[in-house]
């Protein structure tokens, strides 16, 4: 019986809406994976990936209508190609979802692109100002009071550290936290006489794309204790979507944890020898 109601549609044409929805999904997946492959290995300057990324996105969309009308033709004329409409569509799917995350987060997050835990006086970028010099790239300079006033309304959290530390331990503390990450390090400055303030300047990626967003950390004294400030810009984009914000929380959180457990950790005492005996004098 299967075979008697399944030898006539197998005789149907496959739909060529369908097959057109299935190949430009296919091409929209190779065309977004090779633009990330392209930003993250610096195979070409950020302009032309960024136009294959979304030329990538609006293949993916062209294939959603294809699929559309390829879905409404089956329906009329019953041919065959509903299960490439379906492949069509969980590519698509799977290409847009995160694409649509990041629209809603831009919509909701506040368009700045440097945030910092001191914005009086923010970490400087001294060796990564030279990176940042290029064709569509952020500036060094702070982004000023506008962005300043807008991370106090939606990053009120994000504030100097004050650890209860000396300088040095506060500072290797830092550094480790950021070769646990594999920031790249470009410049790092231990805290020295006489101001003994440490420095660290490092670029970090973002998740997917491979977008870079620069750090600077900067260690200073406090009495017997220390403060660290941190400030973290992307260097493309005048909006980071909250990457910044995040990147600087999580790190204010385990710089936070590690100084605690540095903190309760005894003090080796090294033993003092006993006083020697006078020798004795022999009277003759």
């Amino acid at each position: 019986m299967a075979r008697r109601f399944s030898a006539p549609y197998q005789s149907e044409p496959v739909s060529s809406l369908a097959t057109w929805a299935r190949n430009l999904a296919v091409f929209a997946v190779v065309a977004v994976a090779v633009s990330i492959i392209i930003v993250r290995f610096d195979f070409l300057e950020m302009k032309p990936a960024l136009m294959t990324f979304f030329g990538g996105l609006a293949i993916a969309g062209l294939s959603i209508l294809f699929g559309l009308a390829g879905f409404a033709a089956i329906w009329q004329n019953g041919s065959r190609g509903m299960g490439r409409i379906l492949l069509a569509f969980l590519i698509n799917g799977a290409i847009l979802a995160y694409p649509a995350y990041l629209a809603l987060q831009y919509r909701k997050l506040p368009p700045i692109y440097d945030i910092t835990t001191n914005p009086i006086d923010p970490p400087r970028f001294d060796a990564l100002a030279h990176l940042r010099t290029g064709d569509g790239t952020n500036t060094a300079v702070y982004a000023g009071l506008y962005s300043a006033e807008r991370q106090r309304q939606f990053y009120p959290d994000i504030e100097p550290i004050e650890l209860e530390i000396p300088v040095d331990r506060a500072y290797a503390i830092a550094r480790q936290l950021v070769i646990k990450r594999k920031w790249l390090v470009i410049d790092e400055r231990e805290p020295q006489l006489p101001r003994r303030i440490g420095r660290i300047e490092a670029v970090a990626r973002t998740p997917i794309m491979g977008f870079r967003e620069d750090v600077s950390i900067r260690v200073v004294p406090d009495g017997d204790d220390s403060r660290v400030d941190i400030r973290s810009a992307s260097r493309y984009f005048d909006s980071d979507l909250g990457s910044n914000a995040a990147r600087i929380k999580k790190f204010i959180d385990d710089l936070n944890t590690a100084a605690d457990a540095d903190a309760l950790k005894p003090v080796k005492k090294t033993p003092v020898a006993p006083p020697k005996a006078p020798a004795k004098t022999v009277k003759k």
